[in-house]
């Protein structure tokens, strides 16, 4: 029997089985040969990348790094680029004036962003490129928009979309997404060319990463891609499946477990299935046979996740029981033919940008989104990994330590990397969605996903981290960006690395801030030898405006709290006066 094509859907979303050829409505690009990286800039002084001895070779220990030594920290600035920086300081806690800053971004368009490169390379920092064009939508467009793409046919004609659970469906008085989000670009589906359009100048950034550095990084988001309402129901999908999992751990006494170490006994779990309904001893047997799990007589969340790619199984999970109310629940409407077809070509861009990002030797950063879309982006992103991260870490996810599951999701992806021997690589960021995501969660009446405070969300970081430095330790398969402007939190990393011997000339530990951002951290670590990068927004400046206003609100509100960069920069404009060196070209 024919599955139903919101099953079909699925079974390709969860097996990521790629086409190879590009979607049926791109026009082909042309891939472009890297070019090696340019020369540094007059008066720069070149930092050579640090060459890794093997592992358990005899090396010093890691450079130190002083964020007060002024000279270092500002070494790549001219004088009148520390004046001006000053003067930026002071300015962007004036409301009228920061509403029009244009302090960040890099340039227009790959040649001009490459002066900034060359000079920032020169001084051991890198760059994530992330090209920062957004449409200047109204809010009733964007709420018009949103509404329409996060709403199948069905569910347009029958109302159905009240049968999903509240945080998983669309909602008018969020529609616009933008609204307090202020450091992450945004994107609204309004036709599969436009997705087309997104993903070509994806492959611009990904060829201009290639050719101005041998390392570098390049952004994308996946709700450019496609239609969202795929990502919210395949999100809601994969919840209500690992919370069935949780559900079942509780009835068999294993209830406040972490979460690697809840291990259901598989023969009681087949009578739990067969006693719901959902499939007969004889069915699940197969499905373990086939699957290979439960040979240990038990099954843990992985495996468990690990029966949503089998194509057998995919029938059953248009339904998924509630032992509370003891019903079998619907999960995903009937897709219509050009929503299936809309699902695959979001998964044949995706496929086409992780095969050029490998081809130009540049990783592949996905960049995380609101908690409804990220269970959905976080597992695509995983299935990528498996495919391109076999020999290198070549697609790296984003975790979000502001949500109270970071850490469950950091072992979880961790612990599948290491049983099936792929390179596991993140970013790990607090958030940008906070307060949207709270706001939304009170109105709409769901639990709140993040964190109570931002000391819990520190926390949950450092948590986060000193699991990835503890397996980077034990394995060469390991990598991690540190994206974060705290200072605390960029000690701390340094300080587990030289406790845990994680030199950083193996590049396995990478550390990134925005551009025009906290110089007095990046910079000292480009100096030492660490692999640190800058977050380079570029494009038409009218065009990137709607992102740079929220980002010049986001700097508002640091600015306010930089003392400590205020002081750096004045102690360094002093010193360089004293020296006579001020009105020198490189001090």
């Amino acid at each position: 029997m024919a599955l139903p094509s919101a099953a079909r859907a699925l079974r390709a979303a969860a097996r990521l089985g790629f086409p190879s050829s590009r979607p049926s409505s791109a026009p082909a690009a042309a891939p472009r040969g890297a070019t090696p990286p340019p020369a540094a800039g007059r008066g720069a002084r070149p930092v050579p990348p640090p060459t890794a001895p093997p592992r358990g070779a005899e090396r010093g220990p890691p450079p130190a790094v002083d964020f007060g030594d002024t000279r270092e920290a500002f070494r790549s600035k001219s004088s009148a680029e520390l004046l001006r920086g000053l003067l930026v300081l002071r300015l962007c806690a004036v409301g009228p004036l920061v509403e029009h800053s244009r302090e960040f971004v890099a340039g227009e368009d790959q040649e001009a962003i490459k002066p900034l490169i060359r000079r920032n390379q020169a001084f051991g920092v890198g760059a994530v490129l992330d090209y920062s064009v957004e449409d200047d939508l109204s809010t009733e467009e964007a709420e018009r928009q949103e509404l329409d793409s996060c709403t199948s046919a069905a569910e347009k004609e029958t109302g159905g979309a009240e049968q999903r659970e509240k945080q998983y469906r669309a909602h008018r008085g969020f529609g616009d997404r933008r609204g307090g989000v202020i450091s992450a670009r945004t994107y609204f589906y309004a036709n599969e060319a436009k997705c087309d359009q997104h993903m070509e100048t994806f492959l611009s950034c990904i060829d201009a990463s290639g050719a101005s550095s041998q390392d570098g990084f390049s952004a994308i988001k996946l709700t450019a891609l496609g239609r969202p309402q795929f990502l919210l129901q395949f999100s809601e999908v994969l919840v209500k499946w690992r919370r069935f999992f949780h559900q079942m751990a509780a009835e068999q006494g294993q209830a406040g477990r972490a979460v690697l170490e809840m291990k259901l006994e598989a023969e009681k779990l087949q009578e739990a299935l067969a006693n719901l309904s959902i499939a007969t001893k004889a069915e699940s047997q197969r499905w373990f046979t086939g699957e290979e799990l439960g040979v240990s007589g038990t099954v843990d969340l992985l495996d468990w996740n690990s029966l949503i790619d089998s194509r057998t199984k995919l029938s059953k999970l248009l339904l998924i029981p509630n032992i509370q109310t003891g019903q079998l629940e619907p999960l995903l409407s009937r897709f219509t033919e050009e929503e299936d077809l809309q699902m695959k070509r979001m998964l044949q861009r995706m496929d086409v940008l992780a095969k050029r990002a490998t081809e130009k030797g540049v990783r592949l950063m996905v960049d995380a989104e609101q908690s409804y879309f990220q269970p959905a982006i976080s597992r695509l992103t995983l299935e990528m990994q498996r495919r391109f991260n076999r020999d290198r870490a070549i697609i790296f996810n984003t975790h979000q330590c502001y949500l109270k599951e970071a850490y469950d999701n950091v072992a979880v992806d961790l612990e599948l990397s290491r049983r099936e021997g792929w390179h596991f690589g993140t970013k790990l960021v607090r958030g940008a969605y906070m307060e949207q995501e709270r706001e939304r969660a009170a109105e709409i009446g769901y639990e709140d996903p993040i964190n109570p405070t931002y000391e819990k969300t520190s926390e949950m970081y450092h948590r986060c981290l000193d699991y990835i430095l503890e397996e980077i330790k034990h394995s060469p398969k390991v990598n991690v960006m540190v994206a974060s402007h705290n200072e605390d939190t960029v000690k701390f990393t340094l300080r587990r690395m030289m406790e845990l011997g994680i030199h950083p000339s193996e590049k396995k530990v990478y550390f990134g801030q925005l551009l025009g951002m906290c110089d007095q951290i990046t910079f000292p670590l480009g100096q030492a030898g660490f692999p640190v990068y800058k977050y380079v927004p570029y494009g038409p400046v009218d065009e990137v405006l709607p992102y740079l206003s929220r980002r010049a609100l986001e700097n508002r509100g640091f600015i306010q709290r930089a003392k400590r960069e205020r002081e750096l920069l004045w102690r360094e404009v002093k010193r360089r006066l004293l020296a006579g060196s001020l009105f020198r070209r490189s001090p």
